[in-house]
């Protein structure tokens, strides 16, 4: 396996485009995203889970129960959610899409993100449909993935090569989120292609267990979305057996598939509003995978810690604090932690207590704009990882005229 160059239209049958529709004011931002497939494809996703949920998730929810789906329109600006005519407007976005590429509006994945409240005018997508199709290509990826920002500072993409079954497979991807980010499934949404033929319902396992390992473990704010999800279709395009079923061949989709959804996590992360720092908390030595990952969490979410790291503050405390509150059952008593990132790693707890150490060299090695909390518990070899963000003077000022 190995990260390459590309898009989601790097995996065979894919072409994608973006145009400036009008939902947002500015002019020079795209605003509305397709991706088409030159095939039905089998298809999965995994939707907020949160009980305000945008009405593109339940509407998408519904046009995949069969498993199949061949286009994905998203808008960005509004995120059609909380609206009285919400269901109406996303059905009859499936249908604008569906009558230009001649497809099935149930065969169309919707999304929107954006201010919660507001109707959306279906007008303008209406008046610029047959120009999104007609601009469709294998060139369009990145455009797509930049339409589909709010108050990301980049676009979000990632393009696995794998093997399967002696065939060169793809998974391209592209994702957007910055705030609003603690996945249950940040405004996160993120869109997934690959060639690889696998059936609908081992798509549908692959994606809930990695999804659970990486954008489930990332937290910008703690604010779980009304409008999170993650979504992918296969094209089957490259050739290999099918995958109906769990074994070697799965195992080595579902591992492609994980490293591609950790970068996006990552980068997420990374991307967060106002963010300085992408920092990584690191957690082994559990009892078991759920304790770590609720450790992690705990850490990540600290908004005290979150704070810290923006000051480079070894501020150790705070750690041993939020493992405290966690709710997790461990010895409180056997937890280490050291700071970790490129300038080195100094050790500033030792069984759950305060060890002298350097305030000058944990100062540098917090200064990086990527750092590790390394949390070694001694209850026994379970591990997990939790991505986040330190938390700045600029959250709140994003934050604070966000709908303006």
């Amino acid at each position: 396996m190995e990260f390459i160059k590309g898009t989601v239209t790097t995996p065979l049958g894919f072409v994608a485009n973006s145009v400036h529709c009008g939902i947002r004011r500015n002019k020079t931002k795209h605003d509305l995203a397709l991706v088409y497939c030159e095939k039905p494809c089998t298809a999965a996703a995994m939707h907020t889970s949160n009980l305000v949920k945008g009405a593109p998730n339940r509407v998408t929810a519904a046009n995949l129960e069969n498993g199949v789906a061949q286009a994905i329109i998203c808008n960005s600006g509004i995120a059609n959610t909380c609206a009285a005519d919400g269901i109406e407007k996303a059905e009859a976005m499936c249908a604008l899409a569906a009558n230009a590429l001649g497809i099935s509006a149930k065969d169309v994945i919707v999304a929107s993100t954006g201010v919660i409240g507001p109707s959306i005018n279906i007008e303008p997508i209406a008046n610029h449909i047959d120009e999104l199709k007609g601009g469709l290509s294998r060139d369009g990826g990145e455009r797509a993935a930049i339409a589909i920002m709010t108050t990301d500072t980049h676009e979000k993409q990632v393009c696995v090569k794998f093997e399967l079954d002696g065939k060169t497979c793809y998974i391209g991807g592209m994702a957007k989120g910055s705030g609003m980010i603690m996945p249950n499934m940040a405004t996160m949404l993120c869109f997934l292609t690959t060639d690889a033929a696998i059936s609908a319902e081992m798509l549908k396992k692959a994606l809930n267990a990695v999804v659970c390992d990486t954008f489930n473990m990332v937290s910008v704010d703690g604010d779980t979305s009304t409008n999170d999800m993650c979504s992918i279709l296969a094209s089957g395009l490259a050739g290999n057996a099918e995958i109906t079923a769990e074994g070697a061949e799965f195992d080595t989709f579902k591992s492609a598939l994980f490293e591609a959804l950790r970068y996006l996590s990552r980068e997420i992360a990374r991307d967060g509003e106002g963010a300085t720092k992408l920092v990584e908390a690191y957690v082994h030595g559990a009892k078991d995978k759920a304790t770590a990952k609720t450790v992690a969490k705990s850490v990540i979410n600290s908004s005290l810690l979150k704070a810290a790291m923006f000051g480079a503050d070894a501020n150790w405390g705070r750690v041993l604090c939020a493992i405290g509150y966690s709710g997790a059952e461990l010895n409180i008593n056997g937890v280490d932690v050291d700071f970790v990132s490129c300038k080195g790693s100094i050790a500033v707890c030792r069984n759950g207590a305060g060890i002298e150490f350097d305030e000058g060299i944990a100062k540098t090695i917090l200064l990086e704009n990527e750092i590790t909390i390394d949390i070694k518990l001694s209850d026994g070899e379970a591990e997990a990882t939790a991505w986040g963000c330190d938390l700045t003077y600029d959250y709140v000022k994003i934050n604070g005229d966000y709908r303006s």
